[in-house]
């Protein structure tokens, strides 16, 4: 397994969550990396944190999205981003945060979170319509498939955890 850094960055450049993973294999679902429990990560430049729970992470090749499949006793069982479409580069793979999240709560919830910063960043960083209606767009979609467990939202990512620590 090679390791590889996984860099989220905000409309306009700003650095936001980064933190190393390992590369597990590519699907028909796209790049699957690993993120062990103890893995060192920060926010931008706020001092780091270190994360109790794995995941597994999914990396699409043409979709504005990137999933965290989050290991018990994390409440949270998957945790999508919306995001620009996932770039791999050098051993790093580089999107854009676009602030709405939907989530699937390991007791069955779901939530679309962070459409408040989403409102908020539309105006201060100046998101363009096309951006704006793509995440829309993506957000919608995601509430369907991770709610109605759809591919790759139902269970794909459980073949690769024999693999991950």
């Amino acid at each position: 397994m090679s390791n590889v850094r996984i860099v989220y960055r905000k409309y306009g450049g700003a650095l936001h969550w980064h933190h190393p993973g390992r590369l597990l294999g590519e699907d028909e679902h796209g790049v699957w990396v690993d993120v062990p429990s103890g893995t060192v990560a920060r926010k931008g430049d706020t001092p780091p944190i270190t994360w109790k729970t794995a995941a597994i992470m999914l990396f699409p090749r043409n979709a504005w999205w990137t999933a965290s499949f989050n290991s018990p006793p994390n409440r949270c069982e998957i945790y999508v981003d919306v995001t620009t479409v996932p770039e791999w580069r050098d051993g790093e793979v580089t999107m854009l945060d676009l602030d709405l999240d939907v989530i699937r709560m390991r007791d069955g919830r779901l939530i679309l979170d962070d459409e408040d910063e989403f409102a908020e960043h539309q105006v201060l960083l100046g998101y363009p319509a096309e951006l704006i209606a793509q995440a829309e767009a993506t957000a919608q979609w995601l509430l369907k498939a991770v709610g109605h467990r759809k591919q790759p939202f139902d269970g794909a990512h459980l073949q690769w955890l024999p693999t991950s620590t």
